[in-house]
């Protein structure tokens, strides 16, 4: 892959950010960006562990879904405390997938300030994300096309980004928003998957406090390097060609999949994983030729 760094600021103001990186589609981290906030003490394991300890968590591991069922189901359950002292204590690939804050821990809503970037973040879905030192969340982008603030607190983070021209380099598995299972974004195998070797995108080092922003349709790898956890800001697609193919990829994209998957199970995901494989391929040769 052809990876470089992503631009870096301290701060930034509403009008440079518009004009520099929302508008020409381009990510930025923002270090120590929560650094700001009047809470930013309580934005640590402790302070969940104390508010939400007793909850019962959904977990999931690095293990792709199950070809046999139509919707990924969690691996297991257990109490938040549990969960923070599991992986604090010892490797972990076990993750916390789409914690809704406003309906999990809304005390946390109080907690943060949105940015004055010029962005119209939807406000009824700020959601968290954790992760062990082992968790990694596989290469996708995300299905409602939405631009995203991403503020990652506690360990370091290794996120990989890659805009949508590269889909073709990356094994990009059709009706769906993920790339073949088996590429290792951390260890590539440029052998079994050459295509590999001329994605050209980002790669990106997050600490406590840090702010990355990823413009909408952008493919990401999260590499979680110690135990940490993440706050998203989502902002809805706002011109009308992104909006509908948002439609598209919510209503038409996922749901067809959904059926295939049901009625054909092992079949459907084995026939798009080599229907990926046969695109990139193509896609490779085209590119030698030029």
């Amino acid at each position: 892959m052809i990876l470089k760094h992503v631009d870096v600021v301290n701060d930034i103001s509403k009008e440079d950010f518009q004009k520099n990186y929302f508008k020409k589609h381009k990510p930025l981290l923002i270090k120590n960006f929560a650094s700001r906030w009047d809470a930013f003490d309580k934005w640590n394991f402790d302070f969940i562990r104390e508010k939400a300890g007793e909850q019962d968590v959904p977990l999931y591991d690095n293990k792709p879904a199950d070809a046999s069922k139509s919707t990924d189901a969690p691996v297991t359950h257990m109490k938040m405390k549990d969960y923070i002292d599991t992986i604090k204590s010892k490797p972990s690939d076990l993750r916390i997938f789409f914690y809704i804050i406003t309906d999990r821990l809304p005390e946390l809503l109080k907690n943060f300030t949105y940015p004055d970037l010029g962005i119209k973040f939807f406000k009824r879905l700020p959601t968290l994300f954790f992760g062990g030192s082992d968790a990694h969340v596989l290469m996708h982008y995300d299905v409602d096309l939405g631009d995203f603030l991403h503020i990652h607190f506690e360990g370091k983070k290794r996120i990989l980004l890659f805009d949508q021209k590269q889909s073709p380099f990356l094994y990009k598995v059709p009706l769906s928003v993920h790339t073949i299972y088996d590429v290792d974004y951390e260890n590539p195998d440029y052998e079994k998957f050459p295509a590999l070797k001329y994605a050209k995108g980002f790669e990106i080092f997050m600490e406590h406090g840090d702010a990355l922003f990823i413009p909408g349709a952008f493919w990401h790898f999260n590499r979680y390097l110690e135990p940490g956890f993440s706050m998203s800001l989502r902002a809805l697609p706002n011109k009308p060609k992104v909006f509908a193919n948002m439609l598209y990829h919510v209503f038409i994209m996922r749901y067809t999949d959904k059926i295939l998957r049901k009625l054909f199970k092992e079949k459907w995901v084995n026939y798009k994983q080599k229907w990926a494989y046969e695109k990139s391929t193509e896609a490779l040769a085209k590119n030698l030729n030029k």
